[in-house]
């Protein structure tokens, strides 16, 4: 959850300093209590030298047992001292402290150190002292040692007093943090509300305007997303729907036709209506490739396509060569007419091909028999593909129209599905082509021309 990481990558590291800080605060704590503490044990040094007597022989300790137990009694740490004299014996108190080390010891200057006296931590200070005032050198090695509980209490004071109230604040802040990130998570958690509550039918945009900054690209993504995916499924339905109604009629025709050939006895009448169901099934053919071709060609469908030079003068001859077999059936005189020179375009060549044999076949198709069809390509800055039938007259009001699926003019006597000029249309705005329509130079029939963008590969 998205809460939960925030919240830990937030507060992790608070909790990670409190426990270094705490660690650093004992440490300190326990160095201002020693430091405190020293102090007192120096002083009792000092109080113990002053009962070192001289004596002929050498120092002497003269200690009552009530001048030993008020120097060292304490209700809460045990006190022991130690007083060595030059040569090393042992004049008086606990023999069991032992030496301190060699290293820093120099009269006058106390050393403290820690060490353990049976099983018992202690803190110890020794230092060398001169105990007759008439000889300064004369000086024995005081050592006083004392347990630790005192030092170790006044050191968890200092860390409760410092780390309590830092915890405290850090509760408090992950408490202000948690609300605050609830808060500022909110947004979100309507946004996944207004997601999941919708219809999976419902491509509409979700609504950006209470959505936080650092959210919002993604949101306009998903809003492209499903923009994309509303225009896909639009064009599914359409075709679907489209074809439904276009293949409904041929195929109930095909079937009654079957029907009446099951029906009929006389070979020549069954030939006959065989033959009617073969010119059926041939339609239906056509209309089922024109409704694919539509289909691949659909701007909704395809995102981009794959663009490369061609020289347009060279691909729509061997395109209208092909077609010369269907023009002569009906004496339909069939001519190209080039340009001087190669006219290069950018194009897919196979959705290319659909283009130029859509027009031809349009331009045949509704051409009189003995009619006459012209296919011319011209350069400059645009290649531009021309194509002339002398087929009716299309009204001017009708020149738009012309291009959408289904649409056929009222009256035109000719089979057709009303699907071939609106591939052409599809192809050519998948090229980035205009196509227009016009009225011959001639005055009869129409002229198709499609004019391509620049191309990027120039002769």
């Amino acid at each position: 959850m998205l809460q939960r990481k925030l919240l830990a990558w937030l507060l992790g590291p608070l909790f990670a300093m409190l426990i270094l800080d705490t660690l650093v605060t004992y440490s300190t704590s326990l160095n201002f209590s020693n430091l405190a503490y020293d102090r007192s044990l120096h002083e009792i040094a000092r109080e113990v030298v002053l009962h070192v007597k001289p004596n002929g022989s050498g120092p002497r300790l003269d200690m009552s047992a009530s001048a030993e137990k008020i120097l060292l009694i304490d209700q809460d740490d045990r006190l022991y001292f130690k007083v060595t004299s030059e040569d090393g014996i042992v004049i008086g108190g606990t023999a069991a402290i032992r030496q301190p080390p060699s290293r820093g010891l120099v009269s006058g200057k106390p050393v403290f150190y820690d060490d353990v006296l049976g099983d018992m931590p202690v803190r110890v200070i020794a230092a060398r002292m001169s105990f007759d005032e008439n000889r300064p050198s004369a000086v024995v090695l005081v050592q006083v040692a004392e347990t630790l509980n005192r030092r170790n209490r006044l050191a968890r004071d200092i860390l409760a007093n410092v780390v309590v109230p830092q915890l405290l604040l850090i509760i408090f802040a992950s408490a202000g943090v948690y609300f605050g990130i609830g808060r500022g998570l909110a947004p979100l958690r309507r946004l996944k509300r207004a997601v999941s509550d919708r219809s999976h039918l419902d491509l509409s945009p979700v609504d950006i305007r209470d959505v936080p900054g650092e959210v919002r690209p993604l949101v306009e993504e998903v809003n492209d997303l499903m923009l994309r995916l509303h225009k896909t499924l639009d064009f599914q339905n359409r075709f679907i729907a489209d074809a439904a109604h276009q293949l409904k009629t041929p195929v109930a025709g095909i079937k009654a036709q079957i029907e009446l050939a099951l029906r009929e006895n006389d070979l020549p009448k069954l030939q006959h209506a065989v033959a009617q169901l073969y010119i059926s099934a041939d339609r239906l053919s056509r209309l089922v490739v024109q409704l694919l071709s539509l289909a691949r060609n659909e701007p909704g469908a395809v995102e981009m396509i794959e663009l490369q030079p061609l020289d347009l003068n060279a691909f729509a001859l061997d395109i209208t060569m092909e077609w010369v077999p269907e023009a002569l059936k009906r004496s339909i005189d069939l001519g190209f007419d080039g340009a001087g020179s190669v006219v290069m375009v950018d194009g897919d060549p196979q959705r290319l091909r659909e283009l130029v044999n859509n027009l031809i076949d349009n331009a045949v198709r509704y051409s009189q028999d003995g009619g006459r069809v012209t296919v011319r390509v011209t350069g400059g800055e645009h290649g531009t593909l021309h194509i002339s039938d002398d087929g009716p007259s299309i009204p001017v009001e009708e020149r738009k129209r012309i291009f959408e699926r289904f649409h056929r003019l009222l009256g035109t006597p000719t089979d057709g599905s009303g699907l071939g000029l609106a591939i052409v249309s599809e192809i050519a705005a998948l090229h980035q082509a205009r196509i227009t329509l016009e009225e011959d130079v001639d005055g009869i029939g129409n002229t198709f021309t499609v004019f391509f963008p620049p191309s990027r590969y120039r002769i």
